[in-house]
């Protein structure tokens, strides 16, 4: 059995987008993260060395974030989550990426796109 474990509402600026004017401007990003993580060694052995210290991995997301613009969320999500796959404890991470200010001529609250991908075995 797989236990989940969350971090929602990562707020980072970052410049991505199609448009020259969000590449040169930025905006807000707001990244969601569950990660598949079997806690049981942790809660065991109470060390953070024997679980997923998601202080750091939250600092490293925010680095995927606001390090070399890319066209698209869907790149975006995906390098999020190669992030959060690096560490093997990490079985699956399911990453959602909100693009709360898209430029769409439109009334909206947000955009989001939401990916699950698997560790290798």
């Amino acid at each position: 059995m797989t236990d989940e474990l969350a971090v929602l509402g990562i707020e980072c600026h970052g410049h991505h987008g199609v448009f020259e004017f969000e590449r040169r401007e930025g905006q807000v990003f707001v990244i969601d993260l569950v990660l598949g993580v079997d806690t049981a060694p942790a809660a065991a052995s109470d060390d953070l060395r024997d679980t997923v210290d998601y202080g750091s991995l939250v600092a490293s997301v925010k680095g995927a974030v606001e390090k070399d613009p890319v066209d698209l969320i869907e790149t975006l999500a995906q390098r999020i989550a190669d992030v959060c796959l690096l560490d093997d404890r990490v079985e699956w991470a399911r990453v959602t990426v909100h693009k709360p200010d898209a430029p769409i001529d439109a009334t909206f609250s947000d955009v989001a796109l939401t990916i699950t991908r698997k560790g290798c075995p």
